[in-house]
């Protein structure tokens, strides 16, 4: 089947794996009236993404979960092993991030001296990440601009999903080369493209009140092109596609039935990750790790993204691919939303 224009035609929703994005990614558009209504106080949607470079871990997110709605940036400067973080809060529903997000498409957060802002443009163009973050008593400024090359990105890892509870998933994901230059305080961190890589992180999902899930993602420049991979844990619909592949330099190939392990407690012990086809294995050990607790009532989050390095292997359908030391995030959600 051709990959669908639209992700809801007529009222009725498109499942599986796509080629591509499609051009609006709008999950209401499944339902109409008092349901739709209710629906939206349901969504939750972000775009993200996490920035690969050999002495720098970064990443960043605006997400919209339509009874509030906030962004996150935070940059670990290995060297120093200092972690800087910034976040800023809005009104639910107030971001407006796109449906049709690589159609030309611009979304911006703007609060009291924080500025984050995208801007996408056609598959074949430049996108643009902006940072105008001033300082706090807990974290340097930052400023400065990154371009993503869309037309060297990966192949798309492009998924909707029924979940449990009558819940939908919709993610979209690909990696890009990177250049420009990010000021952290009174560090400079130059982007190459030749060899430093932005994974970007689309959802546009229903969610069940109560989510949990592992996820992980990795990058790396080879001779060949980019080689990485996605992955993900969390309750799924029999049958249903999961929300993780291997990219090799010419596909996203379809992954599944992923498990994380970690060797120990500590939360600084490496976690051991694997497909059950044997074609991921790899160790990802953290070095640092940036945390959101939050217990209001009824809704509540426990979340940790680890940033560090992965090592270990990747089959793809033409070669395997060893990767070792390679950057990358490793996270845990588990929510009342």
């Amino acid at each position: 089947m051709p990959d669908p224009r639209n992700l809801v035609d007529a009222g009725t929703r498109h499942y599986g794996r796509f080629g591509a994005r499609p051009a609006n990614v709008n999950p209401l558009d499944e339902f109409g009236g008092l349901t739709r209504v209710l629906r939206g106080l349901r969504l939750k949607e972000w775009i993200g993404f996490t920035l690969l470079h050999p002495d720098w871990y970064a990443s960043l997110i605006m997400q919209d979960a339509h009874y509030l709605a906030s962004s996150e940036f935070y940059a670990y400067d290995r060297a120093r092993g200092a972690l800087h973080q910034h976040a800023a809060n809005a009104r639910g529903g107030s971001l407006g991030l796109p449906a049709d997000l690589l159609g030309g498409s611009r979304c911006a957060f703007r609060r009291g001296g924080y500025a984050l802002a995208y801007e996408f443009a056609q598959a074949s163009g430049r996108h643009r990440l902006r940072f105008d973050i001033a300082a706090t008593a807990k974290a340097p400024a930052v400023s400065g601009e990154l371009e993503l090359d869309a037309a060297a990105a990966t192949a798309p890892l492009s998924v909707s999903s029924r979940l449990p509870g009558g819940g939908r998933m919709y993610t979209h994901k690909a990696v890009f080369p990177v250049e420009g230059t990010l000021r952290v305080g009174d560090a400079e961190v130059v982007f190459d493209g030749e060899h430093d890589l932005a994974i970007l992180d689309e959802h546009k999902s229903l969610l069940p009140y109560r989510t949990s899930w592992l996820w992980g993602t990795f990058a790396a420049p080879s001779a060949a092109g980019v080689v990485g991979a996605n992955f993900a844990d969390r309750a799924e619909v029999p049958g249903e596609q999961e929300e993780s592949c291997i990219w090799s330099p010419t596909a996203a190939e379809p992954l599944a039935d992923i498990t994380f392990t970690p060797e120990s407690d500590d939360p600084a012990a490496p976690w051991r990750i694997r497909s059950a086809d044997g074609r991921l294995d790899v160790l990802f050990e953290p070095e640092g790790r940036k945390v959101v607790e939050h217990q209001l009532g009824i809704l509540a989050i426990d979340y940790f993204q680890a940033f560090g390095t992965y090592t270990g292997t990747l089959r793809t359908a033409g070669a395997t691919h060893t990767v070792s030391g390679v950057h990358g995030v490793c996270e845990s959600m588990r929510a009342r939303l």
